[in-house]
């Protein structure tokens, strides 16, 4: 079985800004209704973890938010992940941003693969975890580790953050919306999880 790592920082970041979108107290709701520590409240907490024990961690707290939310949590969801893209190009490396200010550069047509690249670059958590592909005349991100899935089993699709991450990518990246289908998912069976983008015309 492989070892899925999620960078504890990641983690750190996605519980601050969980926290701040739906409130102290409701936090404090989910993590008492589904038996998760209170020392998950402080984002600080996870940097003292190592890769491996914030991955599950990741996976644990998005399922204690499905089961306190219901449907509502992919729309939650989404949003962080949404807003989780801007708090991790503003905090990358000069690098990183030089990247990011080259993509904008390109013509809007050329801009949605390199921005998912980047993406890959700035939320996998080692070397060729996420990867792009161009299928057609559209894109397909693929995530080979998905920290959200760890002893995941659904019936439909559960990476609402990732979702939500490459939606506010492409937009940051090109001013437009695309339709985006995550068409298999590990906690659904599948050996990956799959995001397709469509940018043909």
């Amino acid at each position: 079985m492989t070892l899925v790592n999620f960078p504890p920082r990641s983690m750190s970041s996605f519980v601050e800004t969980l926290s701040a979108e739906v409130g102290y107290l409701t936090y404090r709701a989910v993590l008492d209704k589904s038996g998760l520590s209170t020392d998950w409240l402080l984002p600080e907490f996870f940097l003292a973890m190592d890769a491996s024990q914030a991955a599950e961690a990741y996976a644990k707290l998005q399922s204690a938010l499905r089961i306190y939310y219901g449907r509502g949590a992919r729309g939650l969801l989404m949003r962080i992940g949404s807003k989780l893209w801007v708090n991790s190009v503003d905090s990358s490396s000069i690098f990183t941003k030089a990247q990011a200010g080259v993509i904008h550069t390109l013509p809007p047509a050329w801009r949605p693969k390199p921005s998912l690249e980047l993406l890959a670059r700035l939320i996998g958590a080692g070397r060729g975890n996420i990867t792009v592909h161009t299928l057609d005349l559209d894109l397909l991100l693929v995530d080979r580790t998905s920290p959200t899935t760890i002893n995941q089993s659904e019936h439909t699709p559960i990476c609402f953050v990732t979702f939500g991450l490459i939606r506010e990518c492409l937009f940051w990246a090109t001013g437009k919306e695309y339709d985006i289908e995550e068409r298999s998912c590990k906690a659904a069976g599948g050996q990956q999880c799959e995001f397709k983008i469509i940018t043909g015309a």
